[in-house]
């Protein structure tokens, strides 16, 4: 039990001290590290891809879904999974969106 408890405290103060170095580094060192910078950079990029894959992504499993409703001549199960696959889609879609939209809001408060 009380290596659980050392572990997770152990966890805490490393995640605290990455969140403090990372968000802070302007503060603590009066420049953004080329590091940082980088990581940065590559993080947008990243982002960048997520999103423009992500609308062609979602478009395909709502037509598949769509077309699983089409052709499923009745049958109770093939409507049900039809739903769930146009339902998941949308919401999946809309948290990507709704993440790159906090992430932007973000990025402008802190500049």
């Amino acid at each position: 039990m009380k290596i659980k408890t050392r572990t997770i405290l152990i966890i805490y103060f490393t995640m605290f001290f990455i969140f403090f170095f990372c968000f802070f580094s302007k503060e603590v060192f009066a420049a953004e590290p080329k590091l940082i910078t980088t990581l940065t950079d590559a993080f947008e990029k990243i982002e960048k891809y997520i999103v423009k894959i992500s609308t062609p992504a979602a478009a395909v499993a709502v037509g598949s879904g769509v077309l699983m409703k089409k052709f499923s001549f009745g049958d109770e199960e093939k409507i049900r999974t039809s739903k769930k696959v146009i339902r998941g889609s949308l919401f999946s879609y809309g948290f990507i969106l709704v993440i790159d939209l906090v992430l932007s809001l973000m990025q402008t408060l802190l500049k």
